[in-house]
Parts: C-alpha cells; structure tokens; sequence
C-alpha cells in the first residue's frame, strides 16, 4: 500500500490504495473470506484497482458461492429445527448427530460390526 506520514504523524493513502480498501471492505459486507478477495485482487491487470467490469464478473462468480452457501444454511437451520422440534439425538434417526446414515434403513447400531452381515466388498 502506498501511504505517507506527515510532520503531524497523520498517515494518509494514495488513491490506488483507497479504492483497494474499499473493494476489501465492501466484499467482506458481502461475506467474502478475505483469500478469495485475496485471489480476486491478484487475478487483476497490473495488480490495478477494480474497474465495473472487473465487479461484474467478480459479483457473478461470488453470487453462486453466496447462492450455495445460504442454501446450506437454509438446510442446517431445517436440521436444528427438527431436532429442536424431536430433541431425541438418537442415533437412529438424527440428522444432527447421523447424518448422512446409509445404513439407517437395515435398523440401529453398528450394523456392519454385527455378527452375520455381509462385509462391502473392497
């Protein structure tokens, strides 16, 4: 970053500077990590400030990673209000504590440890 201090101690930025800070403050509004933006600022010409059309294929590509992201909240917050909702935390029929259960529907346990069923094969 460009910046110079005068006989006050005041440190002040050149405009180059500003308008990198500016697009780091506004991306991190959005819920940008600061490596993607990171990414984003070294993929630029010249390591230049960005330009509108720089935004737009940044504001593209960053809208679907947001898009997926609330909707995998969205599913997180429909698990906790199940299991709000249940307040079990069985092992059988949890998504907080099992997600995912494969076996879930051959009956409780550790079915793959038990004795007589068939091993996956490798």
């Amino acid at each position: 970053m460009g910046a110079c201090e005068d006989k006050n101690s005041h440190t002040s930025y050149d405009e180059w500077s500003v308008g990198r800070l500016a697009f780091i403050r506004a991306s991190q509004r959005v819920g940008i990590p600061l490596a993607t933006i990171k990414e984003a600022l070294h993929e630029l010409p010249e390591g230049r400030t960005p330009r509108e059309a720089d935004w737009a294929v940044l504001g593209r590509r960053w809208k679907t990673v947001l898009e997926q992201q609330i909707e995998q909240l969205q599913r997180m917050r429909e698990d906790l209000s199940t299991c709000i909702g249940c307040g079990c935390l069985s092992f059988q029929r949890c998504l907080l504590v099992n997600p995912d259960d494969e076996m879930a529907n051959e009956g409780p346990g550790a079915r793959r440890l038990m004795p007589g069923t068939p091993r996956p094969e490798r």
